[in-house]
């Protein structure tokens, strides 16, 4: 963001609050492209269309099981301030499939969190402004004070602790194989979005 005046990228993530939609219609775009055989993004290859089915039925397995603590609870109905969650996402994504259902488990106890999705190959310019270590990297969660129009934080594109996990395996073997693609996803399942609610708690300061 530091080559970019902030009144340009304001107006950037204005334009995309106005063409987002929120979680349940997220949920639907995502179900009924499973029914067409498609996925978002520009690119519709047979594994991305294959990836939006398997996310689909991880999302609802989510949105069915998420689980939040009487002390997060307290914690997120506590927060005050008028903040809107933009979401930069794509139906095909691994990660945003186990971390958008707990964003709405969360947002949904707040009426002052508005949750908002837009997919990132529809929005290069807000993609561009929030990039992680040079890369487009989704989910990203925008969190901005609707008050001042300021961006306060940001989360993702993983929870902190898988963040760390994938950082280590890349600084010992210089990408990532498959084989550390399932047991991430292993991770997330046995994890249960607590680390996600987790790092989500510490952006209601």
């Amino acid at each position: 963001m530091e080559t970019v005046k902030q009144p340009m990228v304001n107006k950037i993530i204005s334009e995309s609050i106005e063409k987002s939609i929120n979680y349940q219609d997220y949920r639907n775009l995502v179900t009924r492209l499973v029914e067409e055989n498609s996925t978002t993004g520009n690119e519709k290859t047979e594994a991305l269309v294959n990836y939006t089915r398997l996310n689909d039925k991880r999302m609802k397995r989510w949105d069915k099981t998420i689980k939040l603590s009487e002390e997060a609870k307290v914690k997120i109905q506590g927060f005050d301030k008028n903040v809107t969650w933009l979401v930069i996402t794509e139906s095909w994504c691994g990660d945003a499939a186990h971390v958008m259902p707990v964003i709405n488990k969360v947002a949904a106890l707040n009426a002052t969190i508005d949750y908002r999705i837009v997919l990132r190959d529809e929005n290069d310019e807000l993609m561009n402004q929030f990039l992680t270590n040079g890369g487009r990297a989704i989910p990203k969660l925008i969190m901005i004070d609707n008050t001042t129009d300021e961006v306060i934080n940001t989360f993702g594109p993983r929870p902190s602790v898988a963040t760390n996990m994938v950082n280590v395996y890349k600084a010992k073997h210089g990408q990532l194989s498959q084989e550390f693609k399932e047991d991430l996803q292993r991770w997330y399942n046995k994890d249960k979005g607590q680390s996600i609610i987790e790092d989500l708690l510490n952006l209601l300061v």
